[in-house]
């Protein structure tokens, strides 16, 4: 059984309990991070926390967090629970407080995290590659801010898988804009195009962490919106989040791209990512 952590204490994952009245729950009043963990030590630590606190800015969360103390029990998670490969995810919410609308005025943060097992260096899904459908994207207007109100993209992620596809797409006027839970590229020839962030997607940490690793194997990165069209003709296509890393798309709606396997450049791209993420531990 996992240990989790909740406000300054290690529990066991049985004990751990949260006010009926927390804003997390009444109204997903709450934001979270999730961290990915290698060889027993955390990738790209400090630039989760830097979108942890920007999120927590934007939905005007007092009072902030102390990072050295993230730090702290996100290490003791990983060694309560002898994590040497998987994620960390850490939410925290506004607090409890009576019903109502209005942000209160002052709360205490609830603050939680707990550990998962996954494989991710050596995963199924990036050696064969996935599949995704595309969707029209009914979120709110917010999706910069990483909020816990997922409904809409665990909506679409089920109705892709549904219809027998891995994950979904999701569009606006034909537009692709980013998956359910990870940012969605394609490439053209030595070209990679992935949508500019605004609003209305999430800037992800591990896509900014690609662009980089783009850059060194010589590769030019457009920021411009591509549509469903252009994404099923694309010659590969991949997505990239901290629990994908980089994988393969070898089929959009009822096109395959290209071969239908993962292609040479996304293969490349996810191995300098890894030997990338490995460097950044903490």
């Amino acid at each position: 059984m996992r240990t989790v952590y909740l406000n300054g204490e290690y529990v066991l994952e049985k004990d751990a309990k949260v006010s009926i009245f927390d804003r997390a729950f009444l109204f997903a009043d709450a934001v979270y991070e999730v961290t990915t963990v290698l060889k027993g030590k955390l990738v790209d630590f400090d630039n989760h926390m830097k979108r942890l606190k920007r999120s927590m800015k934007e939905l005007q969360f007092e009072p902030t967090l102390n990072e050295k103390n993230i730090l702290k029990f996100h290490r003791e998670l990983i060694k309560l629970n002898n994590l040497e490969e998987g994620v960390i995810y850490l939410q925290v919410s506004r607090g409890v407080a009576e019903r109502d609308f209005a942000f209160p005025k002052e709360t205490e943060l609830t603050v939680s995290a707990f550990t998962q097992k996954k494989d991710l260096v050596e995963n199924k899904s990036a050696q064969k590659g996935i599949s995704v459908i595309t969707i029209e994207d009914l979120r709110w207007k917010r999706c910069d801010i990483k909020t816990i109100q997922l409904l809409y993209p665990s909506m679409a992620k089920s109705e892709a898988l549904r219809q027998g596809a891995d994950d979904a797409w999701m569009t606006q006027n034909n537009y692709v804009m980013e998956g359910s839970s990870n940012n969605a590229w394609i490439i053209r020839g030595k070209t990679i195009y992935t949508r500019q962030t605004d609003n209305l997607i999430l800037s992800g940490v591990t896509r900014a962490a690609i662009l980089s690793v783009a850059e060194e194997l010589g590769y030019k990165v457009i920021f411009k919106q591509f549509t469903t069209q252009e994404a099923e003709s694309a010659d590969e296509a991949f997505v990239t989040s901290a629990t994908t890393f980089v994988t393969a798309v070898v089929k959009i709606n009822n096109h395959r791209i290209k071969d239908g396997k993962p292609g040479v450049f996304t293969q490349e791209l996810r191995k300098a990512y890894i030997k990338q993420a490995l460097k950044t531990l903490k």
